[in-house]
């Protein structure tokens, strides 16, 4: 089901790089403590200006407890019926030096020039994370701090228009930290892109090749899907040791996303590839395990090892259908489980995942990776396509992704995510999401919008607990609209639906959103 957000916020994204500063505040006072003080706003009841352990510092009129926490009676709540600029923080002193983590569960109405929470006169950089707009639902953000001179600083932040609110509650601050390993990328559509004549510039204009424009903005993972014996002759075995080759050249791992399948697998369609038509499921398991073995091993030969694999792309109705539907698990765990034995024959150290859509879905996912683990099926890490404008809230996403973490034990990552940075179409075809009202409540169709979706999913990542965040794909990154690199294999004319959702602009320059490439 799409998502229906019930008006359109527009957020504008780039914090003011001053923020507020710190030097107008007066002196901290002896009384600082070395332990977080009130981090639930419990102490104070309603309605209290300052709370209790905490300082405010601009409109302070605009930082107040109210009714409503998460968790306890009450909690922080920044709002103004002018425009307001407020920080409420905290001193901490007598720290010992080292690694903290702050959480905080918030919510935010969006709008804001700014609403952000920091780390900072830590003695090292400081760290902000920004509140994701979640109006409804909790969301727990981190911020990871290195602590070098024995204190540090928390603060809640808000540079806001009139009306704009933010709610903060449940903050710890404890030793430990946070980050993602994968920053990653699809890049499936750029080989055929480049032989149509695509064009790749990076922000200044200067044209480059694609990968190193996404290496230098921080991107560390590529993503290739693999058809078996597509149409157009892209997406092949061929064509994937020949990108592999330029993925490993800039220093970025690899992940390899096995379709089993001529064209396109989703949850709506796994169709065979024309050459296992009519094969038996005993034949189908050898087929699984030859195709797998022969495109990871050719890899291995050529010296780019694939670092991660995906056995099937969003099979939440299974694979290989008929023989592979979810209809028939017995079957679907041992077409799977031939291909994991595939991939670790050729290398035990790669890591294999399974995928599913709709990242929002608990009760599906739970159903589908609990089937799964009844059935024996063999994996080690769970990646869940995450698309705000079709597969839940935020908050929906965030509480699958942490249960899956925890449920099976296992390290999660978001194998597909992207957001529109405009509406309009720069080819024939019609963008799949181009009507305001398709899109994320707070999240303008503008390349700050896209920035910001970026920057919060993978702030929902860093937050899974135990460090099980793996990081974020994105997906068709270099999808742009070249003429005869359209959606359908089988025909040369077919158009492309996605290049407002790309990483490079309608001028073929990178976006600003290639900034979430150097989140933590």
């Amino acid at each position: 089901m799409k998502f229906h957000p019930r008006g359109t916020l527009r957020a504008l994204l780039l914090p003011l790089a001053a923020g507020l500063a710190l030097t107008a505040l007066p002196a901290p006072t002896a009384a600082a403590a070395s332990t977080l003080t009130n981090g639930g706003f419990e102490a104070d009841g309603t309605g209290a200006a300052t709370p209790s352990g905490w300082s405010e510092y601009g409109s302070t009129g605009a930082s107040y407890v109210e009714a409503g926490g998460r968790s306890g009676s009450y909690r922080l709540s920044h709002w103004a019926s002018t425009a307001y600029k407020v920080e409420t923080y905290q001193y901490l002193s007598g720290l010992a030096n080292g690694t903290y983590k702050l959480t905080a569960w918030v919510r935010s109405g969006g709008g804001q020039k700014s609403a952000y929470i920091a780390l900072k006169n830590c003695g090292s950089a400081e760290q902000r994370t920004d509140l994701p707009v979640s109006a409804s639902g909790w969301i727990r953000i981190v911020v990871p701090v290195n602590v070098t001179n024995n204190q540090c600083t928390i603060s809640i932040n808000s540079d806001a228009n009139a009306g704009n609110w933010i709610n903060v509650d449940d903050l710890t601050f404890t030793s430990g930290t946070s980050g993602t390993s994968i920053k990653g990328a699809d890049i499936s559509s750029l080989a055929k892109s480049e032989a149509k004549g695509g064009v790749y510039k990076n922000s200044s204009g200067t044209t480059g090749d694609a990968l190193a424009i996404l290496k230098s903005s921080g991107m560390n993972y590529a993503r290739l899907k693999v058809w078996v014996n597509p149409a157009d002759g892209y997406n092949n075995k061929t064509r994937v040791l020949a990108m592999a080759k330029r993925v490993k050249a800039q220093g970025m791992k690899l992940l390899v996303d096995f379709h089993y399948s001529d064209t396109w697998a989703d949850p709506g369609a796994q169709s065979k590839p024309a050459a296992w038509a009519g094969h038996s499921y005993s034949q189908l398991k050898t087929d699984v395990y030859n195709h797998t073995y022969d495109v990871l091993n050719a890899l291995k030969a050529q010296g780019t090892t694939a670092d991660m694999v995906q056995v099937g792309n969003e099979i939440n109705g299974g694979m290989l259908w008929n023989e592979g539907s979810t209809d028939n698990w017995t079957q679907l765990a041992g077409l799977i489980n031939s291909g994991y034995d595939a991939v670790k024959a050729v290398n035990s150290s790669t890591t294999v995942a399974l995928h599913l859509a709709k990242g929002g879905d608990l009760s599906g996912t739970r159903w589908w990776f609990d089937s799964a683990v009844a059935g024996g099926v063999k994996f080690d890490a769970i990646g869940l396509s995450y698309y705000g404008y079709w597969h839940g809230t935020l908050h929906d996403f965030q509480t699958t992704l942490d249960d899956a973490a925890s449920r099976y034990g296992k390290p999660v990552f978001v194998a597909e995510t992207a957001y529109p940075f405009r509406l309009d179409s720069e080819d024939a075809h019609e963008n799949i999401i181009d009507l305001s009202g398709e899109l994320v409540s707070g999240y303008a169709a503008s390349t700050a919008g896209q920035t910001q979706w970026m920057k919060d999913i993978a702030s929902i990542v860093e937050a899974v607990p135990n460090g099980r965040g793996l990081g974020v794909f994105y997906w068709e990154a270099t999808w742009t609209a070249v003429n005869g690199n359209g959606w359908d294999p089988t025909d040369a004319s077919s158009g492309n639906g996605w290049e407002n959702q790309a990483l490079f602009g309608y001028d073929d320059r990178a976006l600003p959103a290639m900034a979430w490439f150097s989140h933590r």
